[in-house]
């Protein structure tokens, strides 16, 4: 099955959410059109209201707020009359320097304008015209200017109305963009992080911990910063710049077809950043988990880099590293500052270098000299315009640590994980069989050869030998960390195979030989928070592993504070901590993988008293070193290079003076004779 691409993917988590983006770009969008009214209530101001007096003006006969009292009768703007109420008396005020002017005709066209005595000369080009003037005084303009002061303070209520408004939805887009952005990745991370309890366990064998945790934590966060940052300026920008080419539409078509060329340079700028950008952020994503994954290694084997004076070393390695990471983060720097800001400054010079081409050749040719208000229109929405372009060439490199990270994260996502199964099973009797198994890690080298052995319900199995033998594998087959390559394995005659991997471990327990501690109380760490176990159950199998002698030296007894790994607490404690979570879960099949292998004699003593008790209607494996504590198991196979080369009963190994014999002996500390 082909996988689906990262965008497509990404956009799937998104949609997850899309009633949240989709109101959140329903705001952004009223946000953008009332802001974008700015240079359209500029350009009415300005042409319509302060330059407005420059229109023609007729003579009325009836008096209104928009009319002015001069020469004897009330003059209003053209554009506001009624025809009915004109007397047809016109006139034309025009501005010549600093100084107004009133012309008793329109003029035939615009140009430029000088005033000799009372007779006025326009010009343009081979045009010229001139006409008889009267000079208005200061308090005749600012009569003809009145008229517009109260539809100018209107326009400018209007527009901090709008401004009101654009603040109040622009609150509201950021708001639930980065809610929306959060929750994705709060899923993602869940879906990462329940995915890794899923895969199986060679997926672990050869990735270091770091690393893994960096694709939950580092990756996860960039891709946050995608859905935060890169995307809402991406929308926000897209939305604005459509907003601003629709204003610039209804100006100038023509200017407007020329300013939409910036549309595809920025996608090929795009394009061709992500070309060169891309190898140095897989570089960098791949050596910050290096980094993650040297740092928890270092932490990890703090005491043995201590003991063994590796400070130096380790310093070394880790600068290696962070070298490298600085030194492709500085490479990626110099593409960014070669580029962004380079980039919107080309594009905002080419811009107005069109715009004064544009508008120059308009005001020397027949279509007459432009309008200030659309002048001023055209360069605010130009202005406007580079800022969503700058926002999106700045946020490049994001998008692409972004993209990169992603890969990474749905990396992890695509690796074949196990099937959950929460169906129920009833509790087995414990009867295990090995029938004929042979098991390789890597496919080529056989660790188990041609295994058969029979565990019947309550028997104590013993598995011996020498390290790599074979005796832990045979137990991760029995758990289904991994599968058979040949044979077959039984519980009660069910296949291990056929059974679902949670519900065969249901009714198993383990004790591990380095038994692991979660953060918490000692009283969780037995439960693991079970809502099936009870505090009476904790309690009990805490006593029975006679672990209470301690627990109730402490100040707060079972609710105790265990820090990570149980740091705070003896190997021995540990370890009786670790049996009492085996037994309060009341397993069919008991594993103690050398559980008794860090533990004093004293407390070996106490455990060894309790198994005897816990191990009564148990199927119980034991893989242990310490011969001795094995003395009364029902059988013991003894295992050499993958193969089982003896079994028995203790006495009958010892008897048999084979490799049981050389083992035991040696641990005794006698001499042994040459081996059988």
């Amino acid at each position: 099955m082909k996988q689906q691409t990262t965008g497509k993917r990404l956009f799937q988590y998104a949609m997850l959410y899309k009633k949240t983006i989709f109101i959140a770009l329903a705001m952004l969008t009223i946000a953008v059109a009332a802001e974008l009214t700015g240079p359209f209530i500029a350009k009415k101001m300005i042409d319509d209201h302060m330059l407005g007096i420059e229109s023609p003006w007729v003579e009325v006969t009836v008096e209104s707020d928009r009319t002015v009292w001069y020469n004897g009768g009330y003059y209003t703007r053209s554009i506001h009359a009624v025809p009915e109420q004109q007397t047809g008396n016109e006139m034309q005020i025009v501005q010549a320097g600093r100084s107004f002017y009133v012309v008793s005709e329109h003029l035939p066209f615009n140009g430029s304008r000088t005033v000799e005595g009372n007779t006025l000369t326009v010009t343009q080009g081979t045009e010229t015209a001139s006409f008889e003037v009267e000079k208005l005084s200061q308090q005749q303009i600012i009569a003809f200017y009145q008229p517009e002061i109260k539809p100018m303070v209107m326009l400018l209520s209007f527009y901090v109305v709008l401004l009101i408004i654009a603040a109040f939805f622009q609150y509201g887009k950021a708001l639930m963009l980065q809610t929306a952005a959060n929750r994705i990745i709060q899923k993602m991370r869940t879906d990462v992080f329940e995915h890794i309890q899923r895969l199986p366990i060679t997926y672990f064998d050869n990735r270091p911990a770091g690393k893994i945790v960096s694709r939950v934590t580092n990756d996860t966060e960039a891709i946050r910063e995608l859905y935060v940052k890169v995307l809402a300026t991406f929308f926000t920008s897209a939305i604005y710049m459509t907003g601003i080419f629709i204003a610039l539409f209804l100006l100038d078509s023509r200017l407007a077809m020329i300013t939409l060329l910036l549309v595809p340079v920025i996608v090929l700028w795009m394009i061709l950043y992500r070309k060169f950008a891309s190898k140095y952020n897989h570089l960098i994503r791949s050596r910050v988990s290096d980094i993650n994954g040297m740092i928890n290694e270092s932490i990890q084997g703090m005491p043995i880099i201590r003991a063994f004076r590796r400070k130096e070393q380790t310093a070394k390695e880790f600068e290696k590293l962070n070298e490298e990471h600085f030194t492709y983060q500085n490479k990626l720097l110099s593409l960014n500052a070669m580029t962004s800001h380079n980039l919107v400054f080309v594009l905002r010079n080419i811009a107005f270098v069109v715009l004064i081409w544009y508008f120059g050749g308009q005001s020397i040719g027949m279509a007459g000299v432009i309008s200030i208000g659309m002048l001023y229109a055209f360069v605010d929405y130009l202005n406007r315009l580079f800022q969503p372009v700058t926002d999106i060439v700045n946020q490049l490199a994001q998008l692409e640590q972004a993209r990169v990270a992603s890969v990474r994260v749905f990396e992890l996502l695509d690796e074949t994980g196990e099937v959950v199964n929460e169906g129920e099973i009833p509790r087995y009797e414990g009867n295990v069989r090995f029938e004929d198994v042979s098991f390789s890690y890597d496919g080529e080298h056989d660790v188990l050869k041609n295994i058969s052995f029979s565990a019947n319900k309550g028997e104590t199995v013993a598995l011996v030998g020498h390290t790599g033998s074979g005796k832990s594998s045979i137990i991760n087959l029995l758990f289904r960390y991994y599968d058979i390559n040949r044979g077959k394995i039984t519980i009660d005659g069910m296949n291990a195979n056929d059974i679902p991997r949670q519900q065969l471990r249901k009714h198993m327990g383990i004790v591990l030989q380095d038994p692991f501690l979660f953060s918490g109380t000692i009283a969780s760490n037995v439960s693991l928070d079970d809502p099936n176990i009870t505090e009476e159950q904790v309690k009990k199998a805490l006593q029975d592993v006679g672990a209470t002698r301690f627990i109730e030296k402490l100040p707060q007894q079972y609710d105790e504070p265990v820090l990570e790994k149980g740091s705070t607490l003896s190997a021995g404690q540990r370890q009786l901590i670790s049996f009492a979570r085996a037994l309060a879960y009341d397993p069919a099949i008991l594993i103690l993988d050398e559980a008794t292998a860090n533990i004093d004699t004293e407390t070996e003593a106490m455990i060894q008293h309790a198994l005897n008790v816990v191990k009564k209607g148990r199927t119980t494996f034991i893989i242990a070193h310490r011969l001795s504590t094995i003395r009364n198991a029902d059988q013991i196979l003894v295992l050499d290079r993958g193969e089982i080369v003896e079994r028995g009963t203790h006495d009958e190994l010892l008897q048999r003076k084979g490799k049981y014999y050389q083992m035991h002996q040696l641990q005794q500390g006698k001499k042994v004779s040459q081996a059988v």
